[in-house]
């Protein structure tokens, strides 16, 4: 425990980045080792010219990448999840870098095995590794050890707020010691220990690391002298600019345009071109595959049943809202029997209009699949915001404030909100305002994987048969 106690005085934190490349590079080297007796079982082939050229850029690579956009940080309040997945973006793009450099250079000499074998192992090791680090940090956090203190000036719903979050997990390595303000709010249910004139006192005394600001920019001379306060004791301070003035969404990301802070109410990360370009081609490659595979021999058989039902079309076509409120035409196996409200107005439970056959398929949800063609020109995208009728789309706008925000994004054939339950027929307006919270939520948290998940989640509603599919 001494030792623990020795380190804890010790700011690793000073150094963590130079150690955190160089262990990293340890594991990478290791795993070429592993990889190299997994595929010959002797470490002989890897001293061959092309071997170490490969070896040698591999840890430049990583290298590179580790010390660009902070792939070191580890936020004491940060979960271990959010690490996992920026370590494995890079390697990701690590592995790109270096097939590209094989494929080029034609290094035939080159075992692609053994290459794969060294991916499996870093991926393997890393992750271990990363685990092992965050469990330990918090195993010395939790102890006692290792500890930040910190107050909030801001006797408000804001510093509040960032209390619990710091102080709800010791192992997140913080200790809380009070609450300052020289007005507080009369609600203010927390323990004051004090007005502005008390706090050099206090943290001189206390040997406080941390301050967290929570007062309205109108405060703007108590807060300067608080900085004076806090750069004469070498404590750290932190501001917490409070963004539910402006918007209620639960994520905000901030840009700077050269040296100015700009606050852009939610993140969109298809808005960046490497993950547009990878559902971009996700979105083909997956509609290609149902158009190759299923289309030919279920199209046949569904516009067989579909003519010999009913007379019309086999095909419904009708006017949707899509990416940036721009209308496209939605395609969609006709399910209906020809009508004048088909355009208008939204089937709903026991609907009249539809036929035997089309009950079938819109529960299977046989009658979406035409929308692959919609995902394979580029109006739609296999998960997103479902596409609404273009008067349903203005008559929503004008009721929910913020119900245009799901058109950031391509309509999808399923999304967030349809695995959710939020499927078919909007009887009250609260359903679409669900519908659009899931919507809205997907353009915020957009990743591939999510994507994946619900494509199988919705897979297994339609196995299982939905209520609301009618």
């Amino acid at each position: 425990m001494k030792i623990l106690e020795e380190l804890s005085r010790f700011r690793m934190s000073r150094y963590f980045k130079l150690l955190f490349v160089c262990w990293d590079i340890v594991l990478l080297n290791t795993a070429i080792i592993l990889s190299a007796l997994a595929r010959f079982g002797t470490l002989d082939e890897l001293f061959i010219k092309e071997e170490k050229t490969v070896s040698l850029l591999a840890n430049l690579v990583w290298i590179g990448l580790l010390l660009n956009n902070d792939s070191y940080r580890m936020i004491r309040i940060e979960r271990i999840e959010s690490i996992v997945k920026r370590t494995t973006r890079k390697l990701i793009i690590h592995a790109s870098v270096i097939s590209i450099f094989v494929v080029y250079l034609k290094f035939a000499d080159i075992s692609r095995l053994r290459l794969l074998f060294f991916y499996l192992f870093f991926f393997a090791i890393l992750l271990v590794s990363r685990y092992i680090s965050m469990k330990l940090l918090k195993e010395i956090r939790a102890k006692g050890y290792n500890f930040r203190k910190f107050i909030v000036v801001g006797a408000n719903e804001t510093g509040e707020r960032m209390k619990k979050i710091l102080a709800k997990d010791l192992t997140y390595g913080y200790r809380f010691l009070g609450f300052f303000d020289g007005n507080p709010d009369p609600s203010f249910s927390e323990e004051i220990l004090g007005g502005f004139d008390k706090i050099q006192e206090f943290i001189v005394k206390e040997g406080v690391e941390e301050m967290y600001i929570a007062l309205h920019i109108d405060q703007v001379e108590v807060i300067n002298e608080l900085i004076k306060v806090c750069e004469q004791n070498m404590v750290r301070i932190k501001f917490i600019p409070d963004f539910q003035l402006y918007t209620k969404s639960s994520k905000v990301e901030i840009t700077f345009y050269e040296n100015t802070p700009v606050l852009m109410f939610r993140p969109e990360p298809l808005e960046s071109s490497i993950n547009r370009l990878i559902k971009k081609a996700f979105d083909v490659c997956f509609s290609g595959l149902v158009i190759l595979l299923i289309f030919p021999w279920l199209f046949p058989i569904v516009m067989l049943i579909i003519k010999i039902e009913s007379p019309g079309p086999v095909f419904f076509r009708q006017k949707r809202s899509g990416r940036d409120n721009r209308e496209f035409l939605c395609l969609k196996f006709r399910s209906m029997y020809v009508n004048d409200l088909a355009h208008n107005k939204q089937a709903g439970k026991g609907d009249s209009r539809i036929t035997k056959f089309g009950a079938f398929i819109r529960k299977t949800s046989i009658d979406e699949l035409p929308q692959f063609f919609n995902v394979f020109w580029g109006d739609m995208s296999v998960v997103g915001p479902r596409p609404h009728m273009i008067n349903l789309a203005k008559e929503y706008s004008e009721l929910i404030n913020h119900y245009l925000v799901r058109q950031f994004a391509k309509p999808g054939i399923t999304g967030w909100a349809q695995v959710n339950g939020y499927r078919g027929e909007t009887k009250e307006l609260v359903d679409m305002e669900n519908r659009v919270e899931y919507d809205i939520w997907y353009i915020e948290n957009w990743s591939l994987l999510l994507d994946i998940k619900i494509i199988i989640r919705t897979i297994i509603n339609v196995l299982k048969g939905e209520e609301n599919a009618y």
